[in-house]
């Protein structure tokens, strides 16, 4: 009997796994594996608010599920209209580039989420749309050329695997489960999907329900019958791709889908809005270790950098593969690319909220023309601290610079330092971890960066056009700032409040820079004022971690300035003053050989001029005369006179003037 059951084993994998020599993925115990059975876990985005829109996506009010979606807009600018958007919208929403992108990240997967009604009219079972079919395949042909498995999703089954707007369903009942002739027709879609796609290399498997809810009186027992149909029709067609099976309640009960009932098969579950713990997934690794299974994190997001990063560390360290929700959506720190709202689009935005009138057809059709144009890759924002958390395994420990900082100049207090809660920053609320609609905000300004810093626009014409506000005592933030010169300098700070009890401190390298600066009211959130440092602070030149400290919140702080007060002092260079701002060293090198530099040192950026004289007085050239920025400078003379011929060895005088002084040199050229 035992010799039996192994020659069975070994015929059912011949029969499922022809030896055609593609590199299909494929289950092998736990493990997803290519064709040479070298270890594949799946990382990888999903390209939700493509195919199937939810409201939140687009900032759409309602029920916003995708066919509400689509009758609002026909409503508002008629059918006609409405088709021209959706072609454009789904022309620039994924474009060639969003995949080449993605693949740049490092990762090697793509989750589609896809609408039924895409490939067959809702009403017309068994005829099927080529232009749907097609759409797949354009993507399948940029994920081939960029290396990246496509895993099909269907997220909106016929009559809906959940009665929510994320299924395309009435919003009443999930008519999957309550209609049998819509698992019928699930079943023959995918046995259509199969069929064409069976011999496709760079399809990763089938996602068969997107987060499946079955309605009172229906148990997983009915979510496994179904599962096996499908898996059996696409197996009539299909014997060399992976099936994944996703739990009821939204991915999350595997009751009764167990033991597996297909040799090529994991188990995908769904996390959203918990801890991060091993306990917390520990019923998923069960389920793996009792039936062998592969498993797979299918979607995720929607939350901070930080719960980002924990969530992606815990699955990697328990060899689970994940997928990130989403690419890209409008107006959203979560996502690595934000398609912005235009002033258009939020005039059709303020009419379906009921906060303005509606819009002639006209002006709707372009604005959302408009909108759709706008999503578009190029036109959109990128979010690095979004990929810095999912894809840098150390960003939970050391800190990377979000932005050059160099001084004397400006930091805007927005562009903190990547890195986890604890290590670029620290705030209060930082992650969700109490379910959707918990209230839970991580971001209370909602802008700009999905870390736990609450971040505003600040309306401040002469400031940064972010702020970091709701501060509450003791929390900071770190920034890697590089001083070119050593010195003493001025600080100002850009602040908002309307109380005085703020207060705020400067560390350097984690010693004590500044005394205690107090906040004044300054007479409301977003009235700003710049205050000072009273005293001259010292800070050597070279690379350092500066760290702004809330001694005591209660304000609004948009932007640090650092101003040098002194003559720099730069190794190798003595400077002289010209005036209370700027400073002039000797050329270098010197003697030289044809071409020697000229160091100019400036506080504020200034009017200067700068000629060469020989020692008899007369001018030989006029080599910059014109506008220099505030910092270090150079200005090269190439030993050349005014027509362009090259003088001779010997003594000559550069002389400096900016705003009515002068500063004469010597220099020696010597050839």
């Amino acid at each position: 009997m035992q010799i039996l059951r192994y020659l069975f084993i070994i015929l059912t994998t011949l029969i499922l796994f022809p030896q055609s020599g593609r590199a299909y993925l494929k289950t092998q115990g736990r493990e997803i594996v290519d064709s040479n059975g070298e270890k594949i876990l799946l990382r990888g985005f999903g390209l939700g608010g493509w195919l199937v829109q939810e409201g939140y996506q687009l900032r759409i009010p309602g029920f916003g599920s995708p066919s509400s979606i689509r009758n609002m807009i026909v409503d508002l600018i008629g059918q006609e209209n409405a088709d021209q958007f959706y072609q454009q919208y789904i022309k620039n929403y994924v474009t060639e580039e969003d995949i080449q992108e993605i693949a740049s990240w490092g990762v090697n997967s793509i989750r589609l989420p896809f609408n039924y009604r895409m490939l067959t009219p809702e009403d017309q079972p068994g005829v099927y749309l080529e232009e749907g079919f097609q759409i797949i395949d354009r993507l399948l042909e940029w994920c081939e050329k960029n290396k990246l498995y496509l895993i099909l999703d269907m997220h909106c089954a016929p009559g809906g695997q959940n009665k929510d707007n994320i299924s395309d369903a009435d919003g009443i009942e999930a008519r999957l489960w309550t209609n049998p002739v819509n698992q019928d027709r699930t079943v023959e879609i995918w046995h259509k999907i199969a069929e064409r796609y069976a011999t496709e290399e760079w399809i990763g498997g089938y996602d068969l329900l997107n987060e499946p809810v079955l309605p009172p009186g229906y148990s997983n027992r009915d979510l496994r019958a179904l599962y096996m149909r499908i898996t059996q029709a696409i197996r009539e067609v299909d014997n060399n791709h992976i099936v994944f099976i996703e739990g009821n309640w939204y991915a999350t009960d595997f009751n009764l889908l167990t033991p597996p009932f297909d040799v090529n098969m994991v188990y995908s579950f769904h996390k959203y809005w918990n801890e991060n713990s091993q306990s917390s997934i520990q019923k998923y690794l069960t389920i793996r270790s009792q039936t062998n299974c592969p498993l797979w994190l299918g979607e995720s997001g929607e939350n901070s950098n930080t719960w980002f990063y924990e969530c992606v560390q815990l699955m990697e360290r328990n060899n689970i593969g994940w997928n990130w929700w989403t690419h890209k959506k409008i107006e959203t720190t979560t996502s690595p690319y934000s398609a912005p709202i235009i002033a258009h689009y939020q005039r059709v935005l303020d009419y379906w909220n009921g906060q303005a009138s509606k819009p002639t057809t006209e002006y709707a059709t372009a604005a959302l023309l408009l909108m759709a144009d706008n999503l578009r890759l190029e036109k959109c924002d990128f979010r690095p601290d979004v990929l810095e958390a999912l894809l840098r395994s150390d960003f939970g420990v050391r800190p990377t610079p979000y932005k050059s900082h160099r001084l004397p100049g400006t930091i805007h207090c927005v562009d903190y330092d990547f890195g986890n809660v604890g290590v670029s920053y620290s705030d209060t609320d930082y992650q969700n971890t109490h379910g959707l609609g918990s209230g839970d905000v991580w971001n209370r300004g909602g802008k700009y960066r999905n870390d736990g810093v609450d971040i505003e626009i600040s309306n401040d014409a002469k400031g940064a056009p972010y702020n970091v506000g709701y501060i509450e005592t003791g929390e900071w933030l770190l920034f890697t700032v590089i001083v070119e010169d050593s010195g003493e300098y001025s600080i100002d700070f850009r602040v908002a409040s309307i109380g005085s009890s703020g207060k705020l401190q400067l560390y350097l390298n984690n010693q004590q820079l500044t005394s205690t600066i107090p906040v004044p009211n300054t007479g409301g959130w977003k009235s700003w004022q710049t205050i000072s440092t009273v005293e001259n602070i010292c800070i050597p030149a070279g690379m350092h971690a500066l760290k702004l400290v809330f001694v005591h919140g209660g304000f609004n702080i948009n932007l640090l300035q650092f101003h040098l007060k002194s003559a720099p002092v730069r190794e190798g260079y003595h400077f002289d003053q010209v005036t209370d701002t700027v400073f002039l060293a000797q050329n270098y090198p010197n003697p030289f050989n044809q071409t020697t530099q000229i160091p100019v040192f400036l506080l504020t950026p200034q009017q200067v001029n700068l000629k060469i004289f020989n020692l008899n007085g007369a001018l030989v050239k006029n080599i910059f005369d014109g506008l220099l920025e505030t910092g270090f400078n150079t200005i090269p003379w190439d030993g050349t006179n005014r027509y362009d011929q090259n003088v001779g060895s010997g003594f000559y005088l550069y002389q400096f003037s900016v705003n009515g002084a002068q500063l004469t040199k010597t220099m020696i050229l010597q050839k």
